[in-house]
């Protein structure tokens, strides 16, 4: 299935082969949550592999990390593969401390170029794993 792209201020979604990547820009709280969750939960349902990339937010509130928590197991669920990039060290700490760092599993990407392909498996890589800690 091809999805058909997303386009807005806060949301940008792209597909190719299954592959959905999805750019959230903007504060990730109570109000964009609203706006977005419809959107991300049709993504987390009709996508092979859905990368989240939050590299562009400025903020997330726990409104927000429950959004990527709802979309995390909705798309695991499925069978499908799930990634979250993220490199806000703010963000970071906050799923750290809230322990749903093994659910999301953030890694990092390089800023300036596209987002990785996903592991057979869906795993994230020690390598990634040691860069998300050091952006902490």
């Amino acid at each position: 299935m091809q999805l058909i792209p997303r386009q807005g201020r806060h949301l940008e979604a792209r597909s190719s082969d299954g592959h959905t990547v999805a750019v959230l820009r903007g504060e990730l709280d109570l109000v964009l949550v609203r706006r977005l969750r419809s959107e991300l939960d049709a993504l987390a349902r009709e996508s092979d592999v859905l990368t989240l990339d939050i590299r562009g937010l400025a903020f997330c509130d726990a409104t927000g990390l429950g959004l990527l928590v709802r979309c995390a197991e909705r798309t695991r669920e499925r069978g499908a593969r799930w990634r979250l990039l993220c490199d806000q060290p703010r963000i970071l700490r906050l799923i750290r401390l809230t322990a749903l760092d093994d659910l999301l599993r953030p890694e990092t990407a390089p800023a300036d170029g596209p987002a990785p392909r996903p592991e057979p498996d869906g795993a994230v890589s020690e390598a990634a794993t040691a860069r998300a800690r050091r952006a902490e």
